[in-house]
């Protein structure tokens, strides 16, 4: 009552709030490790986790959500059917170099026989033990080791050793930080071996495809939800008991898919489809509704998810930033700020980082807007280091 909304609104609102909340834990995590998730496929778990797949799904720009036929309990099975394994690591501080590579390589070969004998004292269960040998690699001067695979034996040809961990190093560094060093000497940091006996295969039988029929339905309810035009509203929506679907069923949203472990909401606008191993494949079937501006009225609703989104493209910088540093000051101390600011310099959301600098942002940004009035574009980049307008960090 003292919203003035709706009681379907208002819970609806919270569901909003929660949902971008969840995209933007799994933003911050893809962000730091150099991934645009948009490629990918979301792998959903949890008996809660197919209720909001396909909304987490659209907050992502994803197109499609895997569920497991044991999605409700996937850390229990997982856990069944873990690998045992045995980690050894050991630090090296050494030039990659052709003449270090023999160093390089007994330090390996002493850790694979101390990660061997590991398992074998903790009596891992029968089966073959297959050696793991990584080399952490970073660029002089830099604290940013990053793990490169290597093959058994890096002194067959010193030279081809050397150069395939350098490909695989700056492969890595420029899916992560998007360039590169060149020129500059690089370090190996530590290696490490990892042993691993292997856990038991899923059962996962692959079963015939059935023609596309109509799917049989318990019931149907009521649910309220965004509609294809982005708007919430009441939907009939389609209850199945994932027991009734066959290999090759394809279910339109809106539906409610029930299972004895979890629950898959499908939303209007996706269709869940079985595949040939038993599971759910979630998949867009309509293109996501074109946002429009929103209005002048204030929507509480609107007004956390908008928060939350801002102060979550402030931590993305903050990890870019982080990331791509070579100064000490802002690597390690974390001494930076990083935050979003309207066309007047006003300040939008910041992210938690250093406080202090937020109190001379502000007149750094408008310094800038007024010194190149007319002129900026999108993707300009402006560096300003004047005490006078704002510029702190002077020895940077």
């Amino acid at each position: 009552q003292q919203t003035g909304r709706k009681p379907e609104d208002v819970a609806h609102g919270f569901i909003e709030i929660a949902v971008q909340q969840m995209a933007n834990a799994i933003k911050k995590i893809s962000v730091a490790r150099g991934y645009d998730v948009t490629r990918y496929t979301l792998q959903c778990f949890g008996g809660a986790g197919g209720q909001h797949a396909c909304l987490v799904a659209d907050a992502l720009g994803m197109q499609q959500v895997l569920v497991h036929p044991l999605a409700g309990v996937l850390s229990a099975y997982g856990m069944g059917l873990a690998d045992q394994n045995v980690i050894r690591e050991q630090a090296v501080e050494s030039p990659l170099t052709e003449a270090n590579l023999p160093t390089v390589q007994a330090a390996l070969d002493r850790l694979a026989a101390a990660a061997r004998a590991d398992l074998a004292r903790q009596q891992a269960s029968g089966g073959t033990v297959t050696v793991l040998r990584r080399v952490h690699v970073r660029y002089e001067g830099s604290d940013a080791a990053l793990v490169v695979a290597c093959p058994d034996d890096l002194c067959t040809s010193a030279a081809q050793g050397v150069a395939d961990l350098v490909a695989g190093f700056e492969a890595a560094y420029r899916q992560r930080y998007a360039f590169l060093m060149q020129g500059k000497a690089l370090v190996v940091e530590a290696v490490s071996v990892e042993a691993v006996v292997a856990g038991d295969a899923p059962n996962e039988p692959r079963h015939a495809l059935h023609p596309v029929r109509e799917v049989p339905r318990r019931s149907s309810v009521r649910m309220y939800s965004a509609g294809l035009d982005g708007l919430a509203a009441w939907h009939d929506a389609a209850l199945v008991v994932r027991e009734d679907l066959r290999p090759g069923d394809v279910l339109p949203g809106p539906a409610i898919i029930a299972e004895k472990n979890a629950t898959t909401i499908v939303e209007p606008g996706w269709e869940a489809r079985l595949t040939a191993l038993d599971h759910l494949l979630l998949e867009r079937s309509v293109p996501r509704p074109v946002r429009h501006a929103a209005g002048t009225l204030v929507d509480p609703v609107l007004l956390e998810v908008f928060n939350n989104l801002f102060m979550n493209i402030a931590e993305q910088m903050g990890l870019q930033l982080q990331n791509t540093a070579y100064s000490v000051n802002i690597k390690e101390r974390l001494d930076f700020s990083c935050a979003l600011f309207d066309a007047e310099g006003h300040l939008i959301a910041n992210a938690p980082h250093m406080p202090v600098h937020l109190g001379s942002m502000g007149e750094s940004i408008k310094t800038v807007i007024l010194s190149n009035a007319g002129r900026m574009q999108p993707g300009d980049v402006y560096v300003l280091n004047d005490p006078y307008h704002g510029g702190t960090h002077l020895p940077d």
